[in-house]
This record gives C-alpha cells, sequence and structure tokens, in this order.
C-alpha cells in the first residue's frame, strides 16, 4: 500500500471527512487533492531519506513528535497546531514557500480548487503525512538508526512503503512525479 493509499484508507477515510468538512469542500473534492499532493510530499520523504543521515533524521521527528494522533483522532487536524507542524514538515519537504506554492498551482489547475484553498490545505496534508509514516513506522518497529526491531533495514521498508507503483524502484516513481509537478 503506497501513502497516499494509506492516507484515503485509514480509520474508514475520516481523515478525508475532517479535510473536507475543515476546508469546506465535498470528501470527492478532497481526495482528489489529496491525490495531487501527497505524492509530491511522498517525494520530498524519498529525497529526505536518500541523504546522509536524512532517514535517521526523519525516523527522529516521527519518534520525538505525536504525528500518529492526526490517524487516532482526525479531529486533531483542526487543531492550530496541526497547520504550525504542517509548515515546518513542509520546510523540510519542499524547502520553500515558493515550491509549496507552485505546487498548490500545479494542484489547482487538475483538480479545479483554488490555488490558495491548496496552498492553506497543504500543512494539514503534510501532518497527514506525518502522521501516516508515524503509524507506519510504529507498526513496523523502525528506530532511528535505519534498523528495525527485527533486525531489517528501514531504508529498505520506507522505500518500498513510498514504491508508488511497486516495481522495486524508486526512480522512474520520481522522473513521474517530477513530471506531474512541472506540468
Amino acid at each position: 500500500m503506497n501513502l497516499l493509499d494509506m492516507i484515503l484508507s485509514q480509520n474508514n477515510g475520516q481523515q478525508v471527512e475532517q479535510l473536507a468538512r475543515q476546508f469546506g469542500i465535498g470528501t470527492n473534492q478532497a481526495q482528489d487533492a489529496l491525490s495531487k499532493l501527497v505524492p509530491a510530499l511522498g517525494q520530498g520523504v524519498r529525497n529526505n531519506i536518500s541523504n546522509q543521515g536524512g532517514l535517521d533524521d526523519l525516523l527522529g521527528a516521527i519518534q520525538r513528535g505525536n504525528h500518529g494522533r492526526y490517524v487516532d483522532d482526525p479531529s486533531a487536524l483542526g487543531d492550530p497546531r496541526a497547520v504550525e507542524e504542517g509548515n515546518g514538515i513542509l520546510g523540510h519537504l519542499l524547502g520553500s514557500k515558493d515550491t509549496s506554492r507552485q505546487l498548490a498551482g500545479a494542484a489547482s489547475q487538475s483538480t479545479g480548487l483554488d490555488s490558495s484553498l491548496l496552498k492553506k490545505m497543504l500543512p494539514v496534508i503534510a501532518s497527514m503525512v506525518m502522521g501516516s509514516l508515524s503509524k507506519q513506522s510504529s507498526n513496523l518497529g523502525m528506530q532511528p538508526s535505519g534498523r528495525t526491531s527485527s533486525g531489517g533495514g528501514a531504508f529498505d521498508l520506507l522505500t518500498n512503503f513510498l514504491d508508488a507503483d511497486k516495481d522495486g524502484s524508486i526512480l522512474d516513481d520520481l522522473a513521474g512525479m517530477a513530471g506531474k509537478f512541472f506540468r
């Protein structure tokens, strides 16, 4: 299951319903926004974990934060802390506000939702992504140092988790996402 599928299915889609209510849009529109924005955030995660120390940094952030609360209690996405944490996450994943604006603009063209609305949704969606990664890493027993509690490599597990087409390579996924992002 990839990151988007996980977010859409967790708690019977309650996160998606919360996102829709929070931003005054329909559930289908929220799903459409997620389908355009989550892959780009997943690409940011992949980029970060492929850097020296990136995996340990990600796993440390997951363990230090209480991101799983967004999965356990989707109403927590309405808390201002979700936006604050999400903005910090976006800074790490996308690097700049300009990139966030470009991403929102590109998603706007394909979803029909206003880019300013999508820009407001991005921090909340980033918190959803971290919540899902937190739950997944907890379920797999991942720990900083790149190992799982069973001794396997966390990098391999996260790469597999983020491999959208499950072909064993994230390179084609990165290229595909970059192509979608810059259309």
